[in-house]
């Protein structure tokens, strides 16, 4: 199977990067209050996972800053997603509540459309 996944994979990792949507153009003061808004999120993750590709260009798109958790190259990543989040899958949105709450958003779909609403509100 790891013979199938290894060259698909890349090959969506070149037409993402050939293919990448552009950010969208703001002022330093304007990004900032994007990034005041994004910093208490993060998002787990795999490079090649297409689902997680979706979630990329769209934080791109929108021009959101959120870090990026790859939870193949971090055990720890692995481990709280799992243990904090219910389950081992990706991608998953990492919400921080301004109470200290999180929520664990799984669903490209579902995680695409709270970025969306996130940057409306903005």
């Amino acid at each position: 199977m790891s013979l199938i996944r290894w060259p698909i994979g890349r090959l969506i990792l070149l037409i993402n990067f050939v293919f990448s949507p552009s950010s969208p153009k703001r002022s330093s003061a304007e990004q900032a209050k994007f990034d005041d808004k994004t910093k208490n999120l993060s998002l787990y993750q795999l490079p090649s996972c297409p689902f997680c590709v979706k979630v990329r260009r769209t934080m791109k798109r929108e021009g959101l800053n959120i870090e990026l958790r790859n939870i193949n190259q971090k055990n720890d990543y692995r481990e709280e997603l799992i243990s904090e989040g219910g389950k081992r899958k990706v991608p998953c949105l990492r919400i921080e509540k301004t109470d200290g709450q999180v929520q664990w958003l799984y669903e490209s779909s579902d995680v695409i459309a709270h970025l969306q609403q996130l940057a409306k509100a903005a």
